[in-house]
């Protein structure tokens, strides 16, 4: 018998190997479209920033706000679903699987999405000269971090609450916010002072950080580390609520 987290991660591969398609417009086709759009129409009008063309300084923050998007799109209604509709979850608390390996293969399937995700998008924004340095191979790394650090927390999020309905709060409060304001279309220099470090807390614009370094070649904000820290605790944090989330809601 395979362990039991790698049994939870083929089956989420398993049930992505039948929709898969319904997911590449949004996955792969939409962001592309939308690079295009600003980073070579409206890059058109806004010229250089930091001494790169808009199209390679966007590239980037839209790859990085695409896993944070994904991640939690991916960590909200399927997760509530499994709990409130399929019982996918009580179904397997009923096998020798635990929760922290409920959890983990989850977060492993995430990785992997974030990461083919990434790295396709990688690969076309090459095609068009947007990358500068021979270290944006780790970009989809960042990416993959990002993804955990942004799922594990919404996937505690949606094991607790009652009702759909507070996936819109989530939507139009956290995330809508956090990708404009994350350093994806502008620097964040550009915001007001008092607002950078509400800015700075989102795990998004330290994936960004991580991200424009390694295509452009440039320094990050903080030390590298650092952002990978901070992306880390949130990973930790997010699966250590999530486990007691789960645990709570299948015992009722």
């Amino acid at each position: 018998m395979a362990h039991p987290t790698v049994a939870v991660l083929e089956r989420h591969l398993t049930l992505y190997r039948r929709l898969w398609r319904a997911s590449v417009f949004g996955s792969f086709v939409l962001p592309v479209l939308f690079l295009l759009s600003i980073g070579v129409g409206v890059g058109g009008y806004v010229g250089d920033v930091g001494g790169v063309s808009y199209l390679a300084w966007i590239v980037p923050g839209v790859m990085a706000s695409s896993a944070f998007q994904m991640a939690a799109g991916e960590s909200t209604y399927p997760v509530f679903g499994d709990f409130r509709w399929t019982r996918a979850y009580h179904a397997a608390r009923a096998t020798p699987v635990g929760v922290p390996d409920i959890l983990r293969g989850w977060m492993l399937y995430i990785l992997i999405r974030v990461l083919v995700n990434a790295l396709v998008f990688l690969g076309v924004t090459a095609l068009f000269g947007a990358l500068h340095s021979p270290l944006a191979v780790l970009a989809p790394l960042a990416c993959g971090l990002l993804g955990v650090a942004v799922s594990a927390p919404i996937t505690a999020f949606a094991a607790t609450i009652g009702h759909d309905s507070y996936f819109a709060l989530l939507f139009r409060f956290v995330m809508m916010p956090s990708t404009l304001f994350a350093g994806v279309f502008f620097p964040l220099e550009q915001l007001p002072d008092w607002l950078e470090p509400v800015a700075m807390a989102s795990p998004l614009w330290h994936a960004v950080e991580l991200c424009r370094a390694a295509t452009l070649g440039a320094a990050t904000a903080w030390p590298a580390w650092l952002h990978a820290a901070y992306l880390l605790a949130w990973a930790a944090g997010g699966f250590a609520w999530a486990v007691r989330a789960f645990r709570k809601r299948l015992e009722d």
